[in-house]
């Protein structure tokens, strides 16, 4: 008696072959998308003759909650240079600041005080 091979005695569909185990899966690699960070934005306080020290360090204080030591500091360099970088942050929160400093109100110690400082905000970098 003639014993014929194994795999010519089954018979597969025409264009099948014998079976191969499946290859398991390939993990799923995550790709983890970083968000595009906004670039920072100072908030700029500028000089005028129509506050006093006094207010610039309670506006600064009442906004930001800065002590009156650095809120101090502030009023002076904003006095000699003309303008002080008086935070650093994301966009939206430098536009709010501008907006608080600009309806901070006028100051109540001067006559002549008839409106808020004026704040403006530029890129950082």
């Amino acid at each position: 008696m003639t014993i014929a091979p194994l795999h010519s005695a089954v018979s597969f569909p025409k264009g099948a072959g014998p079976l191969v185990a499946p290859r398991p899966a390939q993990p799923k690699t995550q790709v983890q998308i970083q968000p595009e960070l906004e670039p920072p934005y100072h908030v700029i306080l500028h000089d005028d003759d129509l506050h006093t020290y006094a207010y610039v360090v309670e506006m600064l204080t009442a906004i930001f909650g800065y002590g009156i030591k650095v809120s101090y500091k502030m009023a002076c360099e904003v006095d000699e240079s003309g303008r002080v970088i008086v935070a650093t942050c994301h966009k939206e929160l430098a536009e709010l600041r501008v907006d608080q400093i600009e309806n901070y109100g006028a100051d109540p110690r001067m006559k002549e005080s008839n409106r808020s400082m004026h704040a403006t905000m530029e890129p950082s970098e």
